[in-house]
């Protein structure tokens, strides 16, 4: 199997880390694992430009991608890191006009 076909395969966090033989605390994973793996997409996809074709290297930088993502929350937390658009929308200031004349009963 390539790298690509092996990666197809994982579907959990978990997966991913035991993959890449990564120590980490399952209930930081069980809290934070859809976080961690949209962290750890963000950052693949910043390094796509400069990714090696060499598979050896590849499967380093993703190594080292991967638990960049998992500590991230391991020093922080989900609301701080604003991985996903619904952490940042509190932030903005949301404010929305009805008329009285849109409210129907």
């Amino acid at each position: 199997m390539s790298f690509e076909e092996e990666m197809e395969d994982l579907e959990s966090a978990e997966d991913f880390l035991q993959y890449f033989q990564l120590d980490y605390v399952p209930s930081v994973v069980h809290v934070n694992r859809l976080h961690i793996l949209q962290r750890f997409h963000d950052y693949l996809q910043k390094a796509a430009d400069e990714m090696p074709e060499h598979e050896p290297a590849k499967r380093a930088i993703y190594s080292k991608l991967l638990m960049r993502a998992y500590q991230d929350f391991v020093e922080s937390d989900a609301q701080t890191e604003k991985v996903f658009k619904v952490f940042a929308m509190g932030e903005l200031s949301q404010t929305a006009f009805v008329s009285l004349s849109d409210i129907k009963t």
